[in-house]
This record gives structure tokens, sequence and C-alpha cells, in this order.
């Protein structure tokens, strides 16, 4: 029995054309309408393709070593301002060198005079080591003296010290327990005073030497004044 196939030349399914999804009815062209056809479509598939090459070349040149180099700007940023430091004032240089030339000054005349007179002028070379410790203690007393300074910070006072030895002190207020002003007579008579503090260790007392009397006053205040605050809780 002869039965129909569903490919022969009277069937639509072998005659019907394959179309693309979306393109129903559309005919395939043919010679060189189909070459710019492929042509055509070819160029989105290019520049899809171009674009990655394009955010290839923008992730070369893009922002992102700007940002890493904003990064390291800002971590390299200058600190804050440090404590502002306080010298001593010049007086107390003044003093300590004339107590200087007054002993070594005697010193180097005894040493000189007296055996240069005895026993020959070749002996007043002993006048020699004297002389010149009073040169190095001239000028290493300036430098002492710079080297002194101190500052009030929130909750402690520090003091620094020191040529090739440097010191500083740490003083709480809090463990503050007697600061007072002191002035022996020659302080008095450069017009200097000192202000001693006590602590309850014995090991964290300090000094600050050689101040005006009216800065040592006001300071003797002011750590009173922070060291009830602070014993107090405040």
């Amino acid at each position: 029995m002869e039965t129909g196939s569903p490919y022969d030349d009277t069937g639509g399914a072998a005659t019907e054309p394959a179309t693309a999804p979306g393109t129903a009815g559309a005919v395939a062209p043919s010679g060189a309408g189909a070459r710019t056809a492929a042509g055509t479509a070819a160029a989105p598939g290019a520049a899809a393709g171009a674009a990655p090459g394009t955010e290839a070349a923008a992730g070369t040149t893009g922002t992102a070593p700007a940002a890493g180099t904003a990064q390291g700007t800002a971590g390299t940023a200058p600190a804050g301002p440090g404590p502002e430091w306080t010298g001593l004032p010049p007086g107390l240089l003044r003093m300590r060198r004339l107590l200087l030339v007054v002993w070594l000054g005697l010193l180097t005349v005894a040493a000189g005079l007296v055996p240069g007179l005895v026993l020959g002028p070749p002996w007043a070379a002993l006048a020699a080591p004297p002389l010149a410790l009073l040169v190095w203690g001239w000028v290493m007393l300036e430098r002492n003296w710079r080297s002194w300074r101190y500052t009030e910070r929130a909750d402690d006072l520090l003091i620094s010290r020191g040529v090739l030895w440097r010191t500083t002190t740490v003083v709480p207020y809090g463990r503050m327990q007697l600061v007072e002003v002191t002035s022996g007579p020659v302080e008095r008579h450069f017009g200097l005073a000192s202000v001693q503090l006590h602590t309850a260790a014995a090991a964290s007392d300090a000094t600050v030497p050689g101040l005006d009397p009216a800065e040592a006053e006001r300071l003797r205040d002011r750590l009173t004044e922070l060291g009830e605050a602070r014993s107090a809780g405040l």
C-alpha cells in the first residue's frame, strides 16, 4: 500500500526553508547580497570582539594606579603638630658661667702664678689644664642650657634635658604630691627660681631650674590645680 511521505514533493515540510528564530518568512540571500549581508552581520561581531580589547586598554590606562597613588599620598601625610616646648631663660646661663669663671678662674691663676713665682716660669704651664677646662666648660654650659626644655601636656608634664645622654622625664599630674618654688641667694641675685616636683615615687621627682619668678609661680599653681583635679577623678 502506497503511503505519503512527509518529505516528498507534495509535502510542505520538505520544501519549507529553514529559518532562524525571529526571521519567519525571510528568504536567505544569495550571491553578492549574501556576501554583503554576511559582512554586515560580521560587523557587530567584530565590534563585540573589539570591546574586550578596548576594555583591556582601558584597564591598562585606567584610574586604578591613580587611586593607588592617592592612597600612597594619604598614607604619607604629615602628622599633626607636636608639643610646644618652652626653654629656660638666658639668666640661668649667665649665672652658671659666672660661677664657672669664679671657681676655675681662681684655680687657673693659682696653678700658674704660685708655681711660676716659686719654682720658676716654666712651672707656670700648670695653668694650662684649668684654663682648658674653663674653655670647655664655657661651651658645654651653653649646650646644656639649650638642652633643657619642658612642655605641659593634657595629662602630664614633660621635661627633657641632656647633651650627650638625653633624658626625658614624664611626671603625671595625678601622681604629684608637692610642687614648690625655691630660690637660693645666687638665684635671687640673677632673678631666677626653680620649680621642684615631688611625686609618690622618689625616682620620678623632677626639677625645672632657672625660671623667672613669675613663670615659676604660674607653673606651680597650674601643676597644683591639675594634680588636685586628677586626684579627685575630674
